[in-house]
């Protein structure tokens, strides 16, 4: 073995690096590889490097390091894969030694990342704090201002470009809207008690689908809590090579829930609930928590998941007739493997005609933060993606993932194609409410 090698590969059980057969089911389903037919661009052109730089044939290098940054990380080679290759645990792998070796290093990705990952996303109160000064921003006029000034051509790097994808901030966040308004609403012999995961910018900017999610929950006969100390689930960490942090905070939402003592922890958010349900993984060298991260991962479900487990209550009231299509989150569907359910979902919404998507679980291109760091790649897939949406001639796409839900609206106005994109469980939750004041 090589002394400068791949630690984190090396200490990697090896027979999850030589599982690969190197057969190529998994090329068909690489969006990477489809843009650009390179191997090198393929999971099985990766897993080859990976295991050279192991094996000490092959050392580390920039290019290896662009090649794991230009992976969208969507499991849909793991989907595909006859041999059950672990590819999520080599890629986070390989990006952690990516960092630890410092090869893509610059003074501005460095102050960025110490920033987002190390600092912003490392407690929710300072996501809130930005949160609140970005929604002051957006509602007092600035934000018009700025983009009317053409500012926003000046700045650097292309980041003027991606000023479109910053999401609107709510006027109140999740925990606010569940002490003030949804707290009280919980059935007083409930059946199920479960706890939700408010996620990042769930939290802030998608906070009406923690509270569609708990809605829908309540109604289905949940008493549903939503414990104060819970941090970030850690995925953008362990995606982008930070596994220390990601370990830490996988710890604090261990301790916050006490997942041992609920039915189940509740995740709405693909990429969110891929990594929570992992946990047992990434802290199974943990003599403290190895035990409860186990516990953990057992109760995590993904809300369509869990609706359909406790037999979903079918409303009753009929919503206006609209058609809607479906858009697969990648870690819903290839981390979670939950494919079905939210269509099981969408289905028992009355007044709903789901129209099939081609290629559904096709990568929109959004991956965690690839429309930053990636933005030639991510805009390819979206108008592929906003292709299919157009065929359909629905007016609604679904969807369980908030960055999904953030690139595909940017690709409805990128592509003049008019569509409203909610999440699933908002749907359902409408036609809860609308039945509710009926009966009132």
């Amino acid at each position: 073995m090589n002394a400068n090698g791949l630690n984190l590969l090396e200490n990697l059980d090896y027979s999850v690096v030589q599982q690969c057969m190197h057969c190529g089911m998994c090329l068909p389903t690489c969006p990477t590889y489809d843009a650009t037919l390179l191997e090198r661009s393929s999971p099985r052109g990766r897993i080859a490097m990976m295991r050279a730089i192991a094996d000490g044939d092959l050392q580390a290098s920039k290019v290896f390091a662009e090649e794991m940054y230009f992976c969208l990380g969507c499991l849909a080679c793991q989907t595909a894969c006859p041999a059950g290759v672990d590819y999520a645990t080599l890629f986070e792998n390989a990006r952690a030694e990516v960092e630890r070796q410092g090869l893509l290093h610059s003074p501005v990705r460095n102050f960025v990342r110490r920033w987002t990952l190390g600092w912003l996303f490392a407690k929710r109160s300072r996501l809130h704090r930005l949160g609140r000064l970005l929604r002051f921003f957006q509602r007092s006029g600035l934000q018009t201002l700025v983009r009317k000034s053409g500012l926003l051509r000046l700045m650097p790097w292309g980041l003027g470009a991606l000023e479109p994808l910053t999401p609107e901030i709510n006027e109140r966040f999740t925990d606010q809207l569940y002490r003030q308004d949804l707290k009280k609403q919980n059935p007083s012999a409930a059946k199920y008690q479960v706890a939700l995961l408010a996620g990042c910018i769930q939290d802030i900017a998608f906070a009406e689908v923690n509270a569609d999610t708990i809605c829908a929950l309540q109604y289905n006969n949940c008493e549903v809590l939503l414990p104060e100390t819970q941090e970030c689930c850690g995925s953008l960490h362990g995606h982008n090579g930070e596994l220390d942090t990601a370990k830490r905070l996988a710890r604090i939402n261990i301790d916050a829930f006490n997942a041992e003592d609920l039915d189940a922890v509740i995740v709405n958010s693909g990429g969110c609930g891929s990594h929570i349900k992992h946990y047992e993984h990434l802290l199974a060298d943990d003599a403290e928590y190895a035990e409860r991260a186990k516990q953990w991962s057992r109760k995590v479900r993904d809300i369509h998941e869990f609706l359909v487990e406790i037999e979903l209550q079918t409303p009753e009231c009929k919503l206006p007739a609209q058609q809607v299509t479906y858009h697969e989150s990648c870690h819903l569907k290839h981390g979670q493997k939950v494919s079905d359910a939210p269509r099981e979902v969408l289905r028992a919404v009355p007044g709903l005609q789901l129209i099939e998507l081609t290629e559904a679980d096709w990568c929109c291109g959004s991956a965690g933060i690839y429309n930053i760091t990636q933005p030639e790649m991510s805009m390819q897939l979206l108008d592929r993606k906003m292709g299919h949406v157009r065929a359909t001639g629905a007016k609604i796409v679904a969807t369980g993932n908030p960055g999904c839900a953030i690139q595909i609206a940017h690709g409805g106005q990128r592509a003049h194609v008019p569509v409203q994109v909610v999440h699933p469980v908002s749907l359902l939750a409408a036609a809860y409410r609308a039945e509710k004041q009926g009966e009132s």
